[in-house]
């Protein structure tokens, strides 16, 4: 509804063919309303669209432009104010959970909702997850709500994330699951995970190859051995991203000695040109000799 609402003004505003560029990329978290600037649109030529935005949908307070795409250690982008409450503050829900946030010093995005319950859905009663990458605690945390797991770890290493993720498990009321770790993923697993986790969550493209020895370290020898991997993958015409990520996946395994059960996968969003988010549900297998 928000978003048919927020087309049909950005054509009112800009014309059809220009209005594309904008609102395609909105996105609404909690009442903060996002729109990634577009390279060749300037900030004021925003601000109008932004006016608008808050004078059509009442629960919409504040109107923010991503003025550059997710960098960084912490995977954060730069934001301009266009309208409304300067504040980047705000409780975002999902799924029946509420969550904590600040757009400015949190990744969040909310297109990955589906995988968030997805994955929550395929977790059974009594397993441990390991959540390498989990922000302020979406996964973790829907995952604790939706399934019964004995342990959720989930670890950060963004000081803001960490503590963002512990009010919102406490609002959640899932303390005696959820445990939040702040710090490198890696180096977590290395001094406290090591075979632990009936399934590891690997939901940040950048690192995921790098550091898939780590999540393999985490995984029980007589546990289910799942490991949950998003990727950044270029498919050109005619080529399949999801089948490119297997054999980007099986090639990594067989590095370290080991294969992969391929058990789903799915591409999640398009993040470029030709460049597609992927993720593959596998199980790790020893080589058979």
């Amino acid at each position: 509804m928000a978003r048919s609402l927020i087309r049909r003004l950005a054509e009112q505003l800009y014309g059809p063919e220009k209005a594309k560029k904008f609102w395609q990329r909105l996105e609404i978290i909690g009442d903060i309303a996002i729109i990634r600037q577009p390279f060749d649109v300037s900030l004021d030529e925003l601000k109008p669209l932004a006016e608008k935005i808050l004078e059509e949908l009442p629960y919409i307070k504040s109107v923010w432009a991503a003025v550059s795409p997710v960098e960084g250690q912490y995977r954060l982008r730069k934001f301009a104010h266009l309208a409304g409450e300067k504040r980047s503050e705000t409780i975002y829900k999902e799924h029946g959970c509420l969550f904590k946030l600040d757009i400015t010093r949190v990744y969040i995005s909310p297109r990955l909702g589906y995988e968030h319950i997805r994955i929550a859905r395929l977790v059974e009663p009594g397993e441990v997850v390991v959540n390498m990458y989990a922000g302020a605690g979406l996964f973790s945390i829907i995952i604790a709500r939706y399934a019964k797991p004995k342990k959720v770890y989930s670890i950060d290493i963004n000081p803001d994330a960490y503590r963002y993720m512990v009010e919102n498990v406490k609002l959640n009321r899932v303390e005696s699951i959820v445990e939040p770790i702040l710090g490198d993923a890696a180096k977590v697993i290395e001094e406290k995970l090591v075979g632990v986790a009936d399934r590891v969550l690997m939901p940040l493209p950048e690192l995921a190859l790098d550091h898939l020895p780590y999540a393999v370290k985490a995984l029980r020898k007589d546990g289910k051995k799942i490991i949950h991997i998003y990727l950044h993958v270029h498919a050109g015409r005619g080529e399949d991203p999801i089948e490119k990520g297997w054999k980007i996946v099986v090639d990594r395994l067989d590095e370290l000695g080991l294969k992969a059960e391929k058990l789903f996968g799915r591409v999640v969003r398009d993040v470029g040109p030709r460049w597609y988010q992927v993720v593959l549900d596998i199980r790790v297998l020893k080589k058979s000799n």
